[in-house]
């Protein structure tokens, strides 16, 4: 399915869902109101319709962010029954949790029943729509949709591997018409299909339906078919070009525009200006409330690391970030204040290759030692991240010496704003070789997301608390 049309199908499901969590939420207040009417509660549950309109627009907001971030929309059609009955449950149960968690800061009494019944409700109900959803979107697709006939120019590896994927497509409406190349005979895939000359192109448009061309040649040939695609835009035929020129480039392609002027564009890190502005937005609010709610807290620790040695509470470090700009990174001091002094001296403890760490280091003071185990070291890293430096999730940032040793592969980690947390923090954190480190910042940024985000912070917190993983 094109990315377009997979957007397309991911909203209407998304507006489904909406309306199932609403008819859910309605059906829980109703069980829960009649049951007391019947005398089996002692208490007397209402809700305003006012704080009900709030709630279950919470609810719905809640519930559509946990299914984006645990990527059910994305196999809704093609899953399998048991895996997608698991992500409806995870998605059902956290979402009551976000709602309990609003009722909290709405200081509201909430029937615990009606919330069960509420999240049991949407369970069954997103469960139905769910395992039937390939079924009921093909009689979508049969009642009220019109298929999309697509020819192929070219007839290498390129435009067979365009025609499997147009072929695992027609569950979509997709159909392939044939290959449009000056050699003779047939493409055999799943199916037989004709080869027509580029020559046929103006009769082919004139005597079936020819809903979009796709080009999938290599770079040389496509200067020659300028007169194909003049055709086809004269036509008012959709064009679409392959581009795999870079094989062993894995870059996403998007085309941009500069003064009018079109640009075919490759980018390997997210670029999304609309979700990264969303993401940047997340990182001012909830660092900002989280100095706010932290500072006493942090003067206090700022005056026992005074206290219990000489040297200042803020540790001050020049680090790398988006792109390889400098910036000056803030720490809670863990470590005597000659530290970087007596860095040679115990050299030979380091474990990595290119990352100096050292369990256990013997710089470390007895309160840096607590500050490093519960990560509140890093709490000054919040202003960073207030002043854009950093994220709150995103590879951590390197000192200079580290990024001289790094191989061509790993600098790309620099793409990304570094943060506070990452993949890196769910896996072991300072238990985690160099190697595991940096493909984890690969895997963070090949398949970054704001519900991927908001899934690293809501793990990071528990390790943090019990102090698992950091040295």
């Amino acid at each position: 399915m094109f990315s377009r049309q997979h957007r397309k199908v991911k909203l209407l499901f998304g507006l489904a869902d909406t309306l199932l969590i609403s008819i859910a939420f309605l059906a829980a207040y109703g069980t829960r109101f009649s049951l007391n009417a019947k005398g089996l509660f002692y208490w007397v549950f209402y809700i305003d319709f006012r704080v009900a309109v709030v709630l279950l627009a919470v609810s719905a907001l809640c519930w559509l962010s946990i299914g984006h971030g645990l990527k059910i929309y994305e196999k809704l059609d093609t899953g399998r029954p048991g895996a997608l009955i698991w992500d409806t449950a995870r998605q059902c149960g956290l979402g009551a949790i976000c709602l309990v968690m609003a009722e909290f800061l709405l200081r509201l009494d909430l029937s615990r029943f009606f919330v069960i019944l509420f999240a049991f409700y949407a369970w069954v109900l997103l469960c139905l729509l769910r395992l039937n959803a390939a079924y009921l979107a093909g009689v979508f697709r049969r009642r009220f949709g019109t298929p999309r006939f697509v020819l192929v120019v070219g007839s290498d590896e390129s435009a067979r591997r365009v025609g499997r994927a147009i072929e695992k497509s027609s569950q979509h409406g997709i159909r392939l018409l044939g290959f449009l190349d000056d050699e003779p005979g047939q493409v055999r895939l799943a199916g037989t299909y004709e080869r027509y000359a580029l020559s046929r192109l103006p009769e082919l448009l004139c005597e079936r339906v020819v809903d979009e061309v796709i080009f999938a040649v290599d770079s040389q040939r496509l200067c020659g078919l300028e007169e194909v695609f003049r055709l086809c835009n004269e036509e008012g035929v959709r064009t679409r070009v392959v581009v795999d020129f870079f094989p062993h480039a894995k870059s996403l392609a998007y085309l941009d525009g500069l003064d009018g002027l079109p640009l075919l564009t490759f980018s390997s890190a997210p670029h999304d200006e609309i979700r990264l502005l969303a993401k940047r937005a997340i990182d001012v609010t909830l660092a900002a409330a989280a100095l706010v709610i932290l500072s006493p807290i942090m003067l206090v620790v700022a005056l026992l690391i005074r206290v219990t040695s000489p040297g200042r509470a803020i540790f001050r470090q020049e680090r790398f970030g988006l792109n390889g700009r400098k910036f000056t990174i803030y720490k809670f001091r863990s470590m005597y204040q000659n530290a970087d002094q007596m860095k040679s001296s115990v050299a030979y403890l380091n474990q990595r290759s290119i990352a100096f760490k050292i369990p256990d280091d013997p710089r470390m003071t007895g309160l840096g030692r607590i500050l490093r185990k519960f990560s509140v070291d890093e709490w000054p890293q919040l202003w960073n991240v207030l002043k854009g430096d950093m994220s709150l999730v995103g590879p951590r940032p390197a000192i200079a010496e580290e990024v001289e040793r790094y191989e061509r592969w790993q600098r790309r980690r620099l793409r990304m704003r570094p943060g506070l947390t990452c993949l890196w923090a769910l896996g072991g954190r300072d238990a985690l070789d160099f190697e595991t480190w940096m493909k984890l910042d690969m895997e963070y940024i090949d398949n970054w997301s704001l519900g991927l985000d908001c899934k690293i912070m809501l793990r990071t917190f528990p390790q943090v608390l019990i102090g698992q993983g950091a040295h």
